[in-house]
């Protein structure tokens, strides 16, 4: 019963506090696009998925499954995208030719008798500033979700009149909204900002009317810089610092240690919510990512670890990644 009791209080918090609930990756880096539109084809033309098992051990937890392609359409022609003349350059070629670039992406989000489905169509383009400057810029057509079955709670005292729009029904809303970004992005940093659901979902929405007001516009700040400690050795940073007018400011950090760019090894930090360490490795076309999450602070009310799982696989073949060493690890 208590576990019960638990779960009801987390959900009804989640539900009372903001329908599109802030679902975090530690591999967060893997899915820019997911955050700031402007990034989609960032990496080129590539297939991701991740899977997070959040708080394991612990009944009717949350989990979340992602997915997403981006496509570079300079890739469909016989063009090159920007030509430069130097070899650092023409290794960073495939960063800042996606002149234009398309990107889907689905994510499913299950915590007990809530559910969050959410759809993102982006779109990115971009031209050079400077040899090795380049300005981004992006949109997304979003499409979000969000239901909790009120037929699984359970309460002590079910005529409680804070639950008599919730308890023994399906509830649910669902919204269509606008994202939008920008980026700077050079061989050696990237630096973004987005917005996400511009009109708070008043764009197109429908669902139950007590849930109308849960959404809300969300501001986002990526950062990330890489520099080689020796020829096979560098380090890579990245940061990602999200707010808005309801919730707390959510900043989070990371660092990496990459070898040949093909293995690393990294942790990070979430403000008042979680460590992690993680690692990955390169293998031609495919990328594998691990990170293992421990509570803390406000978050140890549940002392549960969290696993997630981040998987890549570039569209180009192994040849024309050796010419061009399209993938390179953030």
């Amino acid at each position: 019963m208590k576990r019960i009791i638990l779960l009801l209080l987390l959900v009804l918090l989640f539900w009372d506090t903001n329908a599109q609930s802030r679902i975090e990756f530690a591999n967060f880096t893997q899915f820019q696009q997911n955050y700031n539109p402007s990034l989609t084809g960032y990496n080129g033309s590539v297939l991701k998925t991740l899977y997070r098992n959040q708080w394991m051990g612990f009944e009717d937890a949350p989990k979340t499954i992602f997915a997403s392609a981006e496509l570079d359409l300079s890739r469909l022609t016989k063009r090159d995208g920007f030509r430069v003349d130097n070899r650092e350059q023409r290794e960073y070629e495939s960063f800042i030719n996606a002149k234009h670039a398309l990107g889907l992406s689905v994510l499913h989000d299950k915590f007990g008798p809530t559910s969050q489905t959410e759809l993102n169509f982006s779109y990115g383009a971009g031209i050079k500033l400077s040899d090795q400057v380049n300005l981004r810029w992006g949109t997304a057509l979003t499409f979000s979700s969000n239901r909790l079955d009120g037929n699984s709670l359970t309460v002590d005292q079910e005529n409680d009149p804070k639950y008599k729009d919730v308890l023994g029904r399906n509830n649910g809303i669902s919204k269509i909204d606008l994202n939008i970004g920008l980026a700077l992005t050079s061989s050696k940093f990237y630096l973004g900002y987005s917005v996400q659901d511009i009109t708070e979902g008043k764009f197109i929405i429908s669902g139950d009317d007590f849930l109308k007001d849960m959404y809300v516009r969300r501001h986002i700040i990526q950062g990330g810089y890489r520099t080689g400690v020796s020829e096979q050795l560098g380090v890579v940073v990245n940061s990602i610092y999200q707010f808005d007018e309801r919730h707390e400011d959510l900043l989070e950090g990371q660092v990496k240690v990459v070898y040949n760019n093909t293995l690393w090894i990294g942790t990070g930090y979430r403000n008042d919510l979680a460590y992690y360490i993680g690692a990955g490795f390169r293998l031609n076309q495919l990328s594998i990512a691990y990170a293992y999450e421990t509570p803390v602070q406000e978050a140890q009310a549940i002392r549960k670890a969290t696993n997630e799982i981040s998987i890549s696989y570039n569209l180009f073949s192994s040849k024309k990644q050796r010419q061009d060493k399209q993938v390179m690890i953030w």
